[in-house]
């Protein structure tokens, strides 16, 4: 071998010199896909039925965490509620954060497709449970595991990359965000209309049935039905990942194709791999877009519980004393409004500075409603506390009697003023 001329081949290999082996499923499919150029729709649409299922138990869980709270009985005072509410919406997303890696470890060592069925088996049983929850921390419980078994996030869009062709990868990808987008519109939409069911639908759900007993049983029971239903449809997933006798087949290939080069290529191996991690870190383009990420999603899961917790609050604790019904309605459309116009499924591969101009385009005008929304929640709040206090002081009252009447200004309420002097009269909304 001429030192000038030959040129050592990649570690891994190519797809071209990889050799099929009987009975892997992950060559099976890759022949498969060879010999079909179509668009490979059922495959498709199976990852589009379990991402959805898999992101419905926490968003549809928004509209009626604040009424979950409160029939607990685990806040001793109503403004208390918030303050418990917050921590059943985080301690999912942080169960999630610590078991994301090795849930993908294991997607790589054991294959996607018993990671995918794992997780939709937990959404099935501990979202259940969660609905049957009688304490506040039956519900912490439960939601924790769900976020600890449900390793889904990552393994599933690698499998979406890799269960069809690659000019079809970019379709995949989108198909996996579009199911959440899909999700923000039904999940609100379930939680919403289907808690407390025996108190919205008393001819259908009597209050000794096992949804009037608990009120918040029959969503999640819902959900998990679609769960059921996703789990029965992965079993004609095929698997992705190469299996050749424990050992990944570019591994095997790798070391037949560079024997003579063994020395030089292990010095090299070693040398990158302890600044992989250096390397990896470093890589500004990659870190700014994880960065972007979660300051998208930090805003995201901020809108969706601090928006569900104002709206239901009640008024004196200036909140718009909405029902669960109608919080769902409101993160339905807004959610419909919100996903629709980046969510699109591109077909091909699109360019990567066209891809990075639009999501950050999508990004700067999502910050400005998100950021503007916030605003008008405080400036809202503060207009009527100062109106409210304007009108108390306007009032001024010298008869000792009790008098009731109603203020034009203020719609329907019934303004009592009592007391036997001339002051300043406190107002009681009633």
């Amino acid at each position: 071998m001429d030192g000038g001329e030959a040129v050592a081949a990649p570690l891994l290999g190519t797809n071209s010199k990889r050799r099929s082996r009987e009975g892997c499923p992950g060559c099976r499919l890759e022949e498969a896909n060879n010999m079909s150029t179509g668009i490979p729709y059922r495959n498709f649409f199976y990852i589009w039925i379990v991402c959805l299922t898999s992101t419905l138990p926490i968003l549809s869980s928004f509209p009626y965490l604040y009424f979950m709270i409160r029939d607990l009985k685990i806040a001793k005072q109503e403004q208390d509620i918030g303050f418990y509410a917050g921590f059943i919406g985080a301690i999912y997303f942080l169960a999630r954060t610590f078991t994301s890696v090795p849930w993908g470890i294991f997607a790589d060592k054991y294959g996607r497709k018993p990671c995918i069925v794992i997780s939709i088996l937990s959404v099935i049983v501990f979202n259940t449970l969660f609905g049957l929850s009688t304490s506040y921390w039956m519900a912490i419980v439960t939601r924790g595991l769900l976020g600890l078994l449900c390793g889904i996030l990552g393994p599933i869009k690698a499998y979406a990359t890799e269960v069809c062709r690659k000019e079809h990868q970019a379709l995949g990808i989108s198909l996996v965000t579009s199911s959440r987008a899909i999700a923000l519109v039904i999940g609100p939409a379930i939680g919403g209309f289907l808690a407390q069911p025996a108190e919205k639908y008393p001819n259908l759900f009597s209050k000794e049935s096992i949804f009037g007993r608990f009120p918040y049983f029959l969503p999640s029971f819902f959900i998990s039905m679609l769960a059921a239903g996703s789990c029965i449809a992965c079993i004609w997933l095929p698997e992705t990942l190469h299996f050749h006798d424990g050992e990944k087949v570019e591994a095997i290939d790798a070391l037949e194709a560079q024997v003579a080069d063994s020395n030089l290529e292990g010095g090299k191996a070693k040398e990158a791999s302890d600044t992989s991690t250096k390397n990896l870190l470093k890589n500004w383009q990659l870190m700014s877009a994880i960065i972007i990420y979660c300051i998208f999603c930090l805003h995201d899961t901020a809108y969706l519980e601090t928006f569900s917790l104002w709206a239901v609050s009640s008024r004196k604790f200036r909140g718009l004393n909405l029902t669960s019904q109608d919080v769902g309605t409101v993160l339905a459309v807004s959610g419909l409004v919100y996903t629709s116009p980046r969510n699109i499924p591109l077909h091909g591969q699109p360019t990567r500075d066209g891809a990075q101009n639009t999501n950050q385009h999508c990004f700067a005008f999502e910050e400005c409603v998100l950021c503007y929304h916030y605003y008008c929640m405080q400036h809202s709040a503060k207009q009527r506390s100062d109106t409210r206090t304007k009108r108390r002081r306007e009032w001024h009252l010298c008869d000792y009697h009790v008098i009731v009447q109603r203020c034009g200004s203020s719609g329907s309420r019934n303004f009592v003023f009592v007391g036997s002097e001339a002051h300043d009269w406190t107002v009681l909304t009633r």
